[in-house]
């Protein structure tokens, strides 16, 4: 019976989010006023008072809800994992919490991160579509055919829960894509508000900076075992978790792959710490005998 964190990624965002936290707690007001110091902009203002419109510039966003999601974690006085995994963004959160990265560490990370992202959306005008309801190997394959046909590029981003499949990719591609997925039978093939095709061969230029930064930073010996992105199995060793960061940026989030990880090495409860509720949604989605919880 091994009790599972987890953290959400991009997308969790809402405006006034974290002030409650500031208002009733020392602590969390410190951590926010610690990442005001750290980021060089005062973040607690865009998450407390900022539009959705502001929150969704991805230099906030990312972190933004990293912020809110160690301040939700650390309220939990009991929080001891057996096990950690986080959605995209989220597994730096996750990082901090079973001691992989200090608080000032991950956010800086977070920041040089988002900021590379944003520099990659900006040389490539790009975006992402969800596919629902439409056999994981059906929306490959049909990826793969408008590649081979158009040159565009189309890839699985985000392998969410199944029967939900987040594609990535030049807008055409995309466009493209989306109409065949319809064709074959999905549900839906939604192109989402995003600033670009995250976890992509498009974010590639994002790499080597946030590789350089990676490699700058002391990483510790974890606490309990990661179950990383792009790999969907359980991560001890320091250097394959700093090459899995850096993978992950043009690599597919593997989320219902890791969480069925985590349930054959014995995770029973989910709690998911940070904004919003999707992955406590995601894991009852991908195996319903789950207990699910969640802290914001």
């Amino acid at each position: 019976m091994k009790h599972a964190y987890i953290f959400p990624g991009q997308g969790s965002q809402f405006p006034g989010m974290g002030r409650e936290h500031y208002e009733n707690s020392a602590f969390a007001k410190k951590l926010f006023e610690q990442a005001n110091e750290v980021l060089g902009f005062r973040i607690s203002d865009v998450m407390f008072n900022g539009t959705e419109e502001d929150l969704k510039q991805t230099n906030v966003t990312q972190p933004a809800v990293f912020l809110h999601s160690i301040i939700a974690y650390r309220s939990i006085e009991s929080a001891s994992p057996d096990m950690v995994a986080g959605h995209s963004l989220g597994e730096f959160s996750a990082l901090v919490a079973n001691g992989t990265l200090s608080f000032d560490d991950a956010l800086s990370l977070v920041s040089i991160r988002a900021k590379a992202m944003q520099k990659a959306c900006e040389m490539n005008p790009s975006t992402m579509a969800a596919v629902l309801a439409l056999a994981d190997d059906k929306v490959e394959a049909i990826c793969a055919e408008v590649q081979n046909e158009t040159g565009e590029i189309v890839v699985p981003a985000n392998y969410n829960c199944p029967g939900q499949l987040v594609i990535s990719g030049s807008i055409k591609g995309i466009e493209i894509a989306c109409e065949r997925m319809k064709a074959a039978g999905a549900k839906r093939a939604l192109v989402l508000p995003v600033g670009g095709a995250f976890h992509s061969p498009l974010m590639e230029p994002a790499k080597e900076e946030l590789a350089a930064a990676i490699e700058a930073t002391k990483f510790h010996t974890p606490t309990c075992a990661v179950y990383q992105n792009v790999v969907a199995k359980a991560v001890m060793d320091k250097e394959e978790i700093k090459q899995n960061l850096v993978d992950q940026l043009t690599g597919a989030v593997r989320w219902t792959q890791s969480v069925q990880s985590m349930i054959a090495d014995g995770a029973s409860t989910f709690t998911e710490a940070g904004p919003g509720k999707v992955l406590q949604g995601l894991v009852l989605k991908i195996n319903k005998t789950m207990q699910t919880s969640g802290v914001s």
